[in-house]
């Protein structure tokens, strides 16, 4: 044996003594070859805009004691490889870090990377700021940070993506694939993350790639080819080559040790035919890299160009340097029949009790926050280009960014740890800061007397509540405290009139109202409610990091009537007696009685209670003659923190519940009722942390639930999430329909999949769904809707009950003992999926913290049957753009002669049919307006509404000529007519019948008439000879 061994070490020295070191030039020049699999590398490095660290920390590679990551070095590293080969390719999809790199380059770098941009090599895939969430963002911001990113690809390297890249958001919605694909002249779309089962099927069946029809109503003209990883988004194991990655490289010199070149040939033989033999056509793609790698990019090139080398060599299959877009083209050119996907990929659960449905509720405060400063951005924008853009002067841009990382699949998902969270949220005030200077500007602009408003000199102060919501309002306090006159302008954002009630709070009942003709009207005092006080006086101090003085005792409420893209000014000032039109709330505090009934609403709608137990009982529309058995509770599941047979818990992402738990009174506690001509509302308090505020207003049919949930006590260790339930006797056969992003409704069967055979594992968190407009339920007669004002989790688990998830706190906290008998150790856990934090927001006043309190709205009706869609539809687009009010103090008794006291930014004889809504209004750089218009109802959703509808532009824009009018696409990056000229028609398997789709027409030149069919979203540059409404 010891001979043997000496014989074979001695051939081996002698074959090193004649063999010779030396340079192996290697052949990266291999393009696609017809009849062999084509292995096509596309490398890319997935760099989340914010999630353990904050988007600044992981660009500059600080904070690396959490994670060793630095961007900056990724793109200056790739860009130094792929100057080395030119046959090298990249992609790179977030604009929020690259900007950031682009702005640091000489003028001679920049020249060079416009080359690699234009050769190919570099290639920039999605292109929005971030690579958005799918689940929890409203369509609006999607559109919004797309835009941003795609401007930005534009305008410095004349570029248009061509392909859809979501390898990492928790599922996948509808509209990602038709509105943010299809519609932004996509050709492709790209994901990893699906269900566990319906990932095992598809591979099974080669189903990983399908035609994706989004759209039930735009149907085959917004559909898209849409690529499943067979895995996840990293290579096949064996393959990846960060500087601290374990796969073997290949050794192909001859002199060392370890020679491994046939082996590793091999090995990426045997991977490439496993991946062949799940894929249709002789094409399949490696995903070359993973969260934040290339950072030292040679490793990965030395080895792919070594790999493209040696096994082309080999000849069994060909790997090419590629990118998603040569790989779709060499799809297309297969001219092959695809399986056709409808509906989306919602829950996705990675094993049988890990649902991903925790964090469609997941951080409810920035979910909030990102909802309501969306709405907000909108009306800024509006009044920007009302006013005149001033490139000199506040904007929007800082708010624009702020919101557009914001929809990062690891921000407003609620999914990053809390320091980033808070990193979030300060961009987006610091954001709101400047917009709000703007909208003031604006506001004072345009109220100005003259012969036109913004004529005059600029004097008018506006001051904004952005505390409203938690009742705290400088200059309804102050002013009206000191005896003066409060103006409030109510801004309109949307094209349809709005009549509406409005709130602030003020410290005296002796009031009076007048509107913008001076006439006194109809005014209401209400009391401030506890909950709402002790609410103010925690919040503001954390907030502003001061005590306040006296606090208001009441709500002043009235009727306001604003016209479209506009504002009407009311006058509240303070008199010695209460005004004649103004009416102080009466009050009744139900201590339960002898099975009595208490009605609420002065209207059509009334809600009727249980004086005894203080419930909702029933739901009475006198004018629709609709009546319902109706329950609304609240309840709490419990956050499960693993078992032995398996440990998965509930955390950011996963939702994985314990057992459920109503939350009562432990005593019957009184609840109170007020009353008055505008409004009623009934209050009442389930325990210490949960209480709530029903309000019916006179003119409406609707029921407004404000909720306020916190500090859930976490001193039992135990999480809780906790769930409200609106209960009827509806029999709903086990379906539900929830909105994607705030647009198309999908149906859902409770414990069903319409693409493989569900094995139920979680019979609650595997029928959760995102919720970001409406959930409903309907019968053979009725039908109940549920709104809400931010995204959060929903399900219909009982037939005629929906439930929404309202707050999650996961503190889960194992008490176990160990060797000494009173020794015991506190274990927090998360989900394991990362984000290694327990989910627990606190918010601190000095040294005090408490669990973050929790305050929202929620919005229910109940229809016949085919009656609901136009208030899910209207008063969906209301609560997502509410009424802006502006605050200013009266000089003297002049301001409505003084001053402009109502304004239309339209022709004062037209508004938008109120199925139609204006979602971009916007001066560009350029001088240019983006104007986007969008149909709100699908087809066959509305007898009325669901119409081919015709906007009049010129009526949009009165006082201007227009001179040009341009239909872009989606992102406004490039002209519809060549986007449509230039799109892939790709062939589905089985029949190829469809509805007829309706689309709006060309818009005629001289009539400017705009046409929306059915979730249509046309967007348009237009331009006019003379910009300026007031001609600044």
């Amino acid at each position: 044996m010891a001979m043997a061994t000496f014989f074979i070490s001695f051939l081996f020295a002698s074959l090193l003594g004649s063999a010779k070191a030396q340079f192996i030039e290697y052949n990266t020049t291999q393009r696609i070859v017809p009849g062999k699999v084509n292995v096509h590398l596309v490398p890319h490095s997935h760099d989340d805009v914010g999630w353990l660290k904050t988007v600044d920390q992981y660009y500059v590679g600080a904070n690396n004691s959490i994670r060793g990551a630095c961007v900056q070095n990724v793109l200056d590293s790739v860009i130094s490889s792929l100057f080395e080969d030119k046959n090298r390719k990249f992609i790179y999809v977030e604009m929020a870090f690259f900007q950031r790199w682009w702005r640091q380059q000489s003028k001679a770098m920049k020249l060079k990377v416009k080359e690699l941009v234009n050769s190919g090599q570099l290639e920039f895939i999605n292109g929005g700021m971030c690579m958005h969430d799918e689940a929890t963002p409203h369509y609006i911001d999607l559109i919004d940070q797309t835009t941003l990113g795609h401007k930005f690809i534009k305008d410095e390297f004349g570029q248009i993506p061509r392909v859809g890249w979501q390898i990492d958001p928790f599922g996948h919605s509808a509209v990602q694939a038709y509105l943010l694909g299809a519609e932004l002249g996509f050709d492709s779309l790209f994901f990893a993350r699906i269900d566990y089962q319906d990932r095992a099927k598809r591979l099974k069946d080669k189903t990983l790639e399908v035609v994706w029809r989004g759209s039930k109503s735009l149907g085959s003209s917004s559909q898209i080819f849409t690529g499943i990883f067979p895995r996840h988004y990293d290579p096949p194991d064996g393959f990846t080559f960060e500087i601290n990655d374990v796969s073997p490289p290949i050794q192909d010199d001859i002199l060392l040790f370890d020679y491994n070149v046939q082996e590793r040939v091999n090995d990426f033989v045997a991977a490439a035919l496993a991946q062949a033999n799940v894929t249709r056509t002789n094409h399949i793609m490696w995903t070359m890299g993973t969260d934040f790698r290339y950072q030292y990019a040679n490793s990965w090139f030395r080895q792919m160009d070594k790999f493209i080398h040696y096994v082309n060599k080999d000849g069994r299959v060909n790997a090419l340097y590629s990118t998603p877009s040569v790989y779709t083209d060499a799809k297309y050119a297969a001219d092959e029949k695809w399986p056709l996907k409808i509906d989306d990929f919602f829950p996705y659960a990675d094993h049988p009790n890990a649902y991903w449905t925790g964090y469609f509720t997941s951080r409810p405060g920035l979910k909030g926050y990102v909802r309501a400063m969306s709405g907000y951005y909108l009306a800024a924008r509006q009044l920007e280009y009302l006013k005149g853009r001033n490139n000199s002067g506040p904007n929007t841009d800082a708010l624009a960014d702020a919101l557009a990382i914001a929809q990062h699949h690891d921000a407003v998902s609620g999914t990053e740890r809390q320091h980033v969270a808070a990193d979030y949220a300060l961009r987006i005030s610091l954001g709101y800061e400047e917009a709000e200077k703007l909208v003031s500007a604006s506001l004072s602009y345009l109220t100005q007397s003259g012969s036109s408003p913004g004529q005059g000199k600029i004097t008018s102060k506006f001051q904004q509540c952005p505390l409203l919501n938690i009742s705290y309002c400088p200059p309804s306090e102050d002013i009206l405290s000191d005896g003066q006159s409060l103006v409030v302008v109510v801004y309109n954002p949307l094209g349809w009139k709005r009549e509406e009630v409005v709130r602030i709070p003020v410290s005296t009942k002796r009031i009076t109202v007048l509107d913008s003709s001076g006439k006194e009207i109809e005014a209401q005092i209400l009391p401030l409610s506890n909950a709402t006080l002790s609410l103010r006086k925690y919040y503001v101090k954390a907030y502003l990091g001061r005590s306040l003085g006296e606090t208001p005792k009441y709500w002043l409420a009235f009727s306001v009537s604003v016209p479209s893209i506009g504002f009407s000014t009311y006058i509240v000032s303070t008199s010695k007696q209460i005004g004649p039109s103004s009416a102080v709330s009466s009050v009744y505090t139900s201590r339960g009685g002898t099975g009595n009934t208490i009605e609420i609403g002065q209207g059509s709608l009334k809600l009727i209670y249980s004086a005894k137990e203080g419930k909702l009982t029933r739901y009475v529309n006198s004018r629709s003659l609709v009546t319902a058995a109706a329950e609304q509770s609240y309840s709490y599941y419990t956050g499960n923190d693993g078992t032995d047979k398996d440990p998965q818990a509930s955390g950011a992402y996963v939702f994985r519940p314990n057992g459920t738990f109503p939350i009562k009174s432990e005593i019957q506690a009184p609840f109170t009722v007020v009353q008055g001509p505008l409004l009623d509302e009934v209050h009442q308090t389930f325990n210490p942390w949960v209480s709530q505020i029903t309000r019916v207003y006179t003119g409406k049919e609707h029921a407004e639930v404000e909720f306020t949930i916190g500090p859930i006590p976490v001193d039992d260790g135990i999480g809780k999430e906790v769930i409200t339930q609106i209960t009827t006797s509806m029999k709903t056969n086990k379906t539900f329909y929830t909105d994607s992003n705030g647009r198309d409704f999908i149906k859902r069967i409770r414990d069903f999949r319409t693409d493989w055979e569900l094995q139920v594992n979680q019979p609650v968190a595997g029928n959760y769904y995102p919720v970001n407009l409406a959930i409903y339920i309907q019968d053979s007669s009725t039908e109940l809707s549920v709104l809400v004002d931010r995204s959060v989790a929903g399900t219909s688990l009982v037939d005629g009950q929906i439930e929404l998830m309202l707050h999650r706190i996961i503190y889960i906290v194992k008490i176990s003992k160990v060797v000494l008998p009173f020794f015991y150790r506190r274990l927090l856990h998360d989900d394991s999926r990362g984000v290694g934090e327990v989910l627990n927001e606190t918010v601190c006043v000095l040294e005090k913290c408490e669990g973050l309190t929790i305050q929202g709205k929620y919005y229910l009706r109940i229809d016949h049957l085919g009656e609901g869609a136009k208030w899910r539809r209207t008063a969906g687009q209301e609560i997502y753009s509410p009424l802006l009010l502006a605050f200013a103090e009266q000089d003297g008794n002049e301001w409505i002669n003084s001053h402009v006291s109502t304004f239309s930014g339209f022709d004062a004889s037209y508004a938008l049919p109120e199925n139609i809504a204006v979602i971009t209004l916007q001066e560009l750089e350029d001088g240019k307006v983006l104007l986007r218009l969008a149909h709100l109802f699908e087809t066959g959703e509305d007898k009325d509404y669901s119409l081919l509808t015709t906007v009049e532009l010129k009526k949009l824009f009165p006082n201007k000529k227009i001179s040009k009018v341009i239909e872009m696409s989606l992102s406004a990056n490039q002209e519809r007519a060549e986007m449509e000229k230039k799109r892939l028609v790709w062939k589905v398997e089985g029949s190829s019948e469809e509805s007829k789709v309706v689309r709006g027409g060309p818009v005629d030149p001289e009539e400017l008439l705009v046409e929306l069919a059915p979730m249509e979203i046309r967007t348009f540059l237009v331009n006019f000879d003379y910009l300026h409404i007031f001609g600044s």
